[in-house]
């Protein structure tokens, strides 16, 4: 299985966009579907969006702000955050479906939003 590596993430003011990339060390692409998810502080893990052949799935709290996208030229997974609201502040993680079946997961990469 490929490595993931996660990047982007700072400090940016409500309202503001941001895009995360996850760096694979190997392709990915005979990998059908990958994920971003995210941890606020005090909450569990959720998924944030999923992309795969038969489209994009997307968490309503982000559904039409965010954007997942893929290159697997580059080997790359990236997630646009537009309009970005406080409550998007958290670490957020990308993640293949190898990677969830192992309960295996990366650094990631902190996202804070806030004036």
């Amino acid at each position: 299985q490929v490595q993931l590596v996660e990047s982007g993430g700072g400090l940016v003011q409500p309202g503001g966009s941001l895009r995360l990339s996850c760096a694979a060390s190997g392709s990915i692409s005979s990998i059908n579907r990958m994920y971003w998810y995210r941890q606020a502080p005090g909450k569990q893990r959720e998924l944030v969006a999923v992309i795969g052949s038969g489209g994009n799935i997307y968490a309503d709290s982000v559904k039409g702000r965010f954007t997942i996208s893929r290159d697997n030229a580059k080997n790359t997974v990236y997630l646009q955050m537009n309009s970005l609201k406080p409550e998007d502040t958290a670490v957020y993680y990308c993640n293949s479906p190898i990677g969830l079946g192992r309960g295996s997961w990366g650094q990631g990469t902190q996202v804070t939003v806030s004036s």
